[in-house]
Parts: C-alpha cells; structure tokens; sequence
C-alpha cells in the first residue's frame, strides 16, 4: 500500500543510525505530512494555476477548473453535492461558521416571525447543544456566546461507561429554542466514535412535532476532522446538516472545508466575512488554489484508499496495544482508550502506563525514539494536570495524568512499534530510577 513516509527529524549524517536513534512519529491525530502527490498538485498549481480564479484568461481558467474538481473529490469523499462544499481556512473557521451563522439565522427568523418562531416569544436567545469532549473550536465559542449573553448553551456530559454523548442525553438536553446539535464524530485523544447517525434521526423526527407546534427546525452539526481519512464518512448516513472537514488530518495541506446540505436553500449559512463574492459570497477572498488543490488530491486518495489505510492503521495500533501489554503486564498499562461495545478510531491508542512517577509529559520527555503527545494539541498547556477529555469519561485521575495519546499512520510499521515500545521501557526505567 503506498502512503507517505513518517516525518524525520533526525539529523541526516554519513554514519547509520543506531535503532534508539531513529525518530518514530505516532502523533497523527495532531497533524499528518503531505502525501507525495498531494505535494505534487500543490505544486503544479503554483506553476500552471497562477492566475485569479475570477479572471478570464488561461491561467485564472486553469485555477478555476482546478477548484472546482477539487469541490468535487471532497464532495466525493463524504458522498455530498459538489455545490454544497465550502472551501475555508481550516476546521477553527469551519465550526465558528456554523455556530455564528446559526446565531444570525434564528435572529433574523425571530425578527421575521417566520418558522412559528412567535411561539418563543420576544427575547429569546438560541439555545446550542453539545458534548463536553468536544474540540475547542466548538467548545471556546459557545462558551463566548454564552457569556456574552447572545445564546443559552447545554454541554451534554459523555458517558463514563461508553465514553460517547448518549443519544437519549442529547435529546433530553433541548428546549424550544434549540437551533443547533454539534457532536463530534470522533474524539481526537480516545478516538471514540459519537452516536451522530442515531441523533440525527432522532432530530428529524422531533423536527417534524416541533414544526406542528410553531417551534423552529433544529440543525445537526458534526466535525468530522478525526474521522476522515480513517473511516467511511457519509453525510447520507450521517444525516447532518452541516459537517466540518480539516486537510491536514488526512495527508492534505492546513486549509478545511465545510459541507452544507442543500446550502442556501434547505439550510441557512450567512457569511462572518465580506469581500468580493468568492465561494458565492458565503465565504469571500481570492481562493487559495495551490492549497485547494492539494486538499482536492487528499480526498481523492482518501476515496480511492479508505479502506486499506484502515485496516492497516488498526493492525498496526492491535499490535502496540499487545505489546505494551506484554511488556509492561495488563495489569499496568490502562487502555484508555477502550470503552466496551464502543466503536473508535482505527489508529488511536490513548494508554496510561500506571506509576507515580509516571506523568505523561515526564515519559515523553524521557522518551529517545518516540515522538507523541500526551492529549490534544491545543491542550498542551496543562502541564501534569489530567485531560479533561479523560476525566470526562470516567478515567481515574491518576490514571489520566499518565496518559499518552498514540495515534499511528499510514506508513507506521509493526517494526516502529517495537523501537517505541522498547523507547518507553527504558523511559520508565530511566524515571523509576533503575535503569
């Protein structure tokens, strides 16, 4: 199977390396390198694709071909229209879209007394629900909206016992003037898979009650940066209304798109910027078209290669997963990560190596080979302090703040595995002082 190397960073010398020497990468679920041929689209679009999309002559054609077949690949790859992709700047500018557009559109449906919203009466604010695990692009601007006063917010608490926001607790969460469910679709440090197919069917139908009581129709959001890349993603299946999609988890570049089912027409998107009418005026500015076409490329080798790259991933994490059990004994290594009868990501493994002096961020700093983190980027501020990701779903606190999040690629090897492996058991040794 062909996939891009794991990123070096050892320094490249004449003399062979010894095997603790070599750099192993099992952070994927942070950022992914660029497949070969993404980097090869990329590259010819600098050279051939020049021009302003918007303009008439060969080389601003050529960017807008370019464009539009990569709205196509993407649309491909989640089994979307291709009118329905909007390209942006990455998974942040994704999601505070939804929520900010979904803002505006029950304020000015209040103020039209249009959708039976007269039943709310005047005031009302919209009333956002989601998950306590989830991304901090979802997290950090309803939080703001919600101290500001602009709209009531429900954060639905994951289940200890799945690890995943129950359906039955994310319907019992809204209110009349509930306007948006965002839940995740898969958890980006336990890799757990979210109910978003069952809540979205479940939202239909309380939609079709709610109209006949004069309530507004409620939207259902996922992002989808974990999943993609690593699973078979649907919007079909799914049945959401808006899905987030993030380049540089699935080998593409750091630029994102969102999905809007029937945008504009079955389902509202107003623009947070104004400018010259690109993407329809839904998202203005000159168009990225290097990057759009190497976002375009990694989706069409996502359609082409899912399933290979997940089943690869998955043997390669079973196999880490049984060899720290067999290195270090089941008793002390804790799999976070595994919750029973819950479905998660192929290439996750968020596991606790139990000891006092065993603090993720200690181990990884003692770590020679290994190349990982202890949780989500954006989370690496919290020092020793456990994830909140963690401790939300039921993971003792000790046991927490000995997490490491090991997500494998593509290219990831059994052979790695056991360098990594090995790397940690002198790491602990080295911290357990017996090394």
């Amino acid at each position: 199977m062909a996939a891009a190397a794991a990123p070096r960073r050892d320094v490249q010398g004449p003399r062979e390396e010894s095997p603790l020497e070599r750099k192993v990468y099992m952070d994927y679920n942070a950022t992914t390198p660029l497949e070969p041929e993404v980097i090869q689209a990329i590259t010819e679009a600098m050279w051939e694709a020049w021009g302003n999309p918007s303009s008439s002559y060969p080389a601003g054609r050529k960017a807008k071909e370019i464009i539009n077949a990569a709205r196509e690949s993407l649309a491909k790859m989640i089994g979307g229209n291709p009118p329905d992709i909007i390209f942006t700047s990455g998974g942040t500018e994704s999601n505070n879209l939804v929520i900010q557009s979904m803002v505006r559109h029950f304020r000015e449906s209040q103020m039209a007394k249009e959708d039976g919203v007269e039943a709310l009466g005047n005031g009302a604010k919209p009333h956002f629900v989601t998950c306590t695990v989830e991304h901090d692009s979802i997290r950090l601007p309803l939080e703001h909206l919600k101290e500001d006063g602009v709209a009531a917010v429900t954060f639905v608490p994951v289940s200890k016992v799945s690890g995943q926001a129950e359906v039955d607790d994310v319907l019992a969460a809204v209110q009349p003037t509930t306007c948006l469910v965002t839940i995740m679709l898969a958890n980006n440090e336990t890799g757990v898979i979210m109910h978003v197919p069952e809540i979205s069917q479940r939202i239909k139908a309380l939609n079709s009650r709610r109209v006949a009581l004069g309530l507004p129709r409620i939207l259902v959001h996922t992002d989808a940066a974990q999943a993609l890349g690593k699973r078979r993603v649907d919007v079909e299946d799914l049945g959401v209304d808006f899905l987030t999609i993030v380049g540089h988890k699935f080998y593409g570049p750091r630029i994102g798109a969102l999905y809007v089912r029937g945008l504009g027409e079955l389902t509202p998107l107003h623009p947070m910027l104004f400018g010259g009418g690109q993407e329809r005026d839904f998202r203005p500015g000159t168009e990225n078209t290097p990057m759009i076409a190497g976002l375009g490329k990694a989706a069409e080798l996502v359609s082409k290669n899912c399933e290979a790259y997940e089943a690869h991933m998955r043997e390669v994490r079973d196999y880490l997963e049984a060899r720290l059990q067999a290195e270090f004994g089941q008793k002390r290594i804790h799999l976070n990560s595994q919750f029973p009868g819950t479905e998660r990501l192929p290439n996750t493994c968020n596991v606790s190596i139990q000891g006092p002096q065993l603090q993720g961020h200690l181990v990884l700093a003692q770590c020679r080979t290994l190349l990982a983190s202890v949780g989500a980027a954006c989370h690496l501020d919290l020092g020793d302090r456990p994830s909140p990701v963690l401790l939300s779903s039921g993971v003792p606190f000790d046991v927490a703040r000995n997490a490491l999040r090991l997500s494998v690629g593509r290219s990831t090897t059994k052979a790695e595995v056991d360098l990594v492996v090995e790397d940690l058991k002198q790491a602990v040794a080295r911290l357990e002082g017996s090394a």
